[in-house]
């Protein structure tokens, strides 16, 4: 009648054994450290820049407890945080020749003191939000007048296209900053073209003027259309962050906006600090452009003469330079897509890019009146431009599928698939202020809320022991059991734990034993009534679950709810919260009945059990359970 089938004491086993490896991490806690990775797409963190850490280490007479190649970055695990900023500056030093073009990313960070053995089973321990460990805070500040210009030059395009579609002759356009001049050769032209104006470019005011035999008209954004492309450029650069951090997987998030120009990011938890700063820093843009292949730029590529006026010289990524036009075809902004891939004839690593239907016939226009020539697209990163690659235009390109390819390696194609499909930045950003933040409310209240849970635990624990006699201490082992799930489960989740977050753990534990109570009434209510106890302990579990799964499920509701619908220390405590009441259901019901079933149901004649003292209302006797 109680016993388990072997497979069920299975699955009770792997639960214990798993829960344990996953949360054991948590009780080793973490050293400062020093964190080495790439800021280039080009540069690599190998063996050799291994060399030139351990270097300026040992140079510096810095102690160190560990150095490790860890994928793409170098981990310098050191005792305090004294030596962690000296070895920082040391690497700074060695690394950093030009801070101006900085080739790697070196940051503080925090990393684990698990054993290999447990990392090899990727077994790290949870993440502490700001409240608790601190995290990594940023300052953005964006280039309102480089989105300006950004608007500008797009606009200049779009003009030179519809004048040409509507037939009218111009001496030229050129963009001075955010003002577009358009000279023509008589009035009656220049007023024709002021109608184009006043049809198509409503952001753009006008004004006319004369320039020697020529007619000019100078137009200029709008105070009210600067304005709204500012906010339209911020909120862009507020999506394109989220989109960012979302590829990361960094888990709870503030980004909002402080000023007219400025965004707050702030990464609780995070320990890749390097990786972050790398990703948020970078400002990644994709532009098409035509190469110039007059004779004056093939001078210029070849060292022998200047860039023509109108164009500019960029490098591709073998150090060739390529004479492109400053005029922008297209931009990251119509792209929907950005995937790696594999080019099915080279088999080399690609981009594949997905165009929007704007994208798509501008690019299938382009590429019918260039057949022939080159074609160049660059990818613009912290400001400095580079051609991925330069292709001559064989045919018309149509349906809004374009690969790009250009000696990239598979680790390359992955990361800037990862920056495009995160979405192009409107204007440029600069982080202004980079801190690493540590725990806001102090070790105090840590200690606090780690004081908080484990005596409410013990409280519970005593309370149950004395009260339920040998039942209470299966109770007591299955909320033990309880708390180390979910422990091990936030952990393999990598979530955040905030303070939020510790009050819910402490709230589930008072959940959690409510369910063990239910069981031991209604075992009690069974041999008060007179049934066996091999009986009562049978019928009492399977009365119980019936309440206890209504009561969970219901609370489960409002925990999704929250987790729904808030936001920040909300969230925090809802994901605890749900996680809690899950654990709880399998400890309080399933691990708890197979404690009781491995010690009385192998009795076939069992005389009483010890669940404390029973009382019979209706006489006011009571039994003393053994």
């Amino acid at each position: 009648m109680n016993r388990y089938p072997v497979w069920k004491y299975v699955i009770i086993v792997i639960a214990l054994v798993v829960g344990g490896l996953y949360a054991l991490p948590n009780f080793f806690g973490e050293s400062p450290a020093v964190q080495v990775s790439a800021a280039k797409t080009l540069v690599k963190v190998d063996t050799n820049t291994l060399a030139q850490v351990e270097a300026a280490l040992k140079a510096a007479g810095i102690t160190v407890d560990q150095v490790v190649l860890d994928g793409t970055s170098i981990k310098v695990r050191l005792n305090d945080t004294d030596a962690q900023l000296k070895a920082k500056d040391a690497i700074q030093k060695a690394l950093l020749p030009d801070p101006s073009n900085p080739a790697y990313v070196v940051a503080l960070n925090l990393v684990s003191r698990s054993p290999a053995w447990l990392t090899g089973l990727h077994a790290a321990p949870m993440y502490l939000g700001l409240d608790l460990r601190g995290g990594v805070h940023f300052m953005l500040q964006v280039d309102m007048q480089a989105a300006l210009s950004k608007r500008a030059e797009s606009l200049s395009g779009d003009l030179r296209t519809s004048l040409r579609e509507k037939n009218i002759r111009h001496s030229g356009i050129n963009r001075e900053g955010q003002t577009i001049e358009v000279k023509f050769r008589d009035a009656a032209t220049r007023t024709q073209a002021q109608a184009v104006f006043q049809d198509q470019f409503t952001d753009l005011q006008t004004a006319e003027s004369a320039d020697g035999v020529d007619f000019k008209l100078t137009a200029s954004i709008k105070p009210d259309a600067a304005r709204r492309i500012q906010d339209q450029a911020l909120k862009q650069n507020i999506t394109t962050l989220h989109n960012r951090i979302n590829e990361l997987g960094v888990a709870e998030p503030v980004i909002q906006q402080q000023g007219l120009d400025r965004i707050v990011v702030q990464l609780p938890g995070v320990q890749d600090t390097a990786k972050a700063k790398d990703i948020l820093g970078r400002t990644a843009t994709l532009e098409v452009r035509m190469v110039d292949e007059s004779a004056e730029a093939r001078g210029a590529e070849a060292g022998t003469g200047m860039v023509p006026f109108g164009s500019e010289r960029y490098l591709e990524r073998s150090g060739q330079p390529v004479i492109v036009k400053k005029q922008v075809i297209l931009t990251g902004e119509n792209l929907t897509d950005a995937q790696p891939g594999f080019d099915g004839q080279t088999q080399e690593p690609t981009v594949n890019l997905n165009l929007d239907a704007k994208g798509t016939r501008i690019f299938r226009d382009v590429t019918r009146e260039n057949v022939g020539k080159r074609m160049a697209i660059l990818l613009f990163e912290k400001g400095k431009g580079e051609v991925v690659t330069a292709p001559v235009i064989r045919t018309e390109i149509g349906g809004g599928r374009v690969q790009i390819s250009g000696r990239m390696t598979t680790m390359e194609a992955n990361d800037t698939a990862l920056l495009l499909r995160a979405g192009s930045l409107a204007a440029p950003m600069e982080i202004i202020e980079e801190t690493t933040i540590g725990p806001s409310l102090g070790a105090e209240n840590i200690a606090k809320g780690f004081h908080s849970v484990a005596w409410g635990f013990l409280a519970v624990a005593v309370f149950m022991c004395i009260y339920y006699m040998l039942f209470g201490v299966f109770s007591s082992i299955a909320l033990a059991f309880n708390l180390l799930l979910l422990v091990a489960l936030l952990s393999m989740l990598q979530a955040t734990l905030t303070l939020p977050g510790m009050a819910a753990m402490a709230l589930v534990l008072g959940m959690a034993i409510d369910s063990n109570v239910l069981i031991n009434e209604r075992i009690r209510e069974e041999l008060r009534n007179g049934a066996s106890p091999q009986a009562a302990i049978h019928t009492g579990y399977d009365r119980a679950w019936a309440t206890i799964f209504d009561s969970n499920i219901t609370t489960l509701i409002a925990g999704l709810a929250l987790l729904a619908f808030g936001s920040g220390p909300v969230r925090g405590f809802a994901v605890v919260h749900c996680l809690g009441i899950m654990t709880s259901m399998f400890s309080g019901v399933f691990f708890s009945r197979g404690l009781v079933n491995l010690w009385y149901g192998r009795k076939n004649r069992l005389k009483s059990v010890s669940i404390g003292t029973i009382w019979r209302p209706e006489s006011g006797a009571t039994i003393k359970a053994e």
